[in-house]
């Protein structure tokens, strides 16, 4: 069984956020607050332990009281970077990924990223009932050596690593508030100011 104190946040902020306009959205003013505060609050339960992926900002991202890691590659080369980077730092057995613009993180996600997890399965990744959602996943510290290799071909693609790896998909289909995040200014718009905070998943 995969406890909480043996699971490691990686909050991924570490784009360029080119459809923001360069905007970093994890510091996005939020419902009061600062969009990754918000991410930050609802993953704490679930985990032992977080840490935050950026690349921009760092002193600003450290007053959340988290690690935060640089990506090991230059060039802000995607979110595998942040995944090489979170692997090598954790201490835990388990990483689990999600991005900081998703303002609903559901109470049981790492959990039910967990329960997938059956012996051998290295990778869990979620599924929101049409596509996979990549950056949440649950992925068991022993894959860094092959995300080493991938990474050294060339490989960018979070969807044509899996493949190399003992992976699942999770049903959250019963949960599509996990997914809705903020890529664009309309996003923002339509997210950015409601209080979602009132309750998990009314967007």
């Amino acid at each position: 069984m995969i406890t909480a104190d043996n699971i490691t946040a990686l909050i991924l902020a570490g784009g360029k956020s080119r459809r923001m306009g360069g905007r970093d959205k994890g510091l996005l003013p939020f419902d009061g607050g600062i969009l990754i505060g918000r991410v930050i609050e609802q993953v704490r339960p679930q985990v032992g332990a977080i840490l935050i992926s950026a690349n921009r900002h760092q002193d600003e991202y450290a007053q959340f009281g988290c690690p935060v890691l640089t990506d090991p590659l230059d060039d802000f080369q995607g979110p595998l970077a942040g995944f090489l980077a979170g692997l090598q730092h954790q201490r835990t057995d388990w990483l689990l990924t999600l991005p900081c613009d998703g303002p609903v993180v559901v109470p049981d996600l790492a959990a039910r990223l967990a329960a997938g997890c059956s012996e051998g399965i290295e990778i869990a990744v979620a599924h929101d009932g049409s596509r996979l959602q990549p950056v949440y996943t649950l992925m068991h510290r022993d894959v860094l050596p092959g995300l080493q290799q991938a990474i050294a071909e060339g490989e960018r693609k979070i969807d044509r690593w899996f493949p190399r790896q003992r992976w699942v998909s999770v049903d959250f289909s019963d949960a599509p508030e996990q997914f809705a995040n903020i890529n664009t200014p309309d996003d923002y718009a339509r997210i950015g100011e409601h209080a979602l905070s009132e309750e998990p998943g009314r967007v």
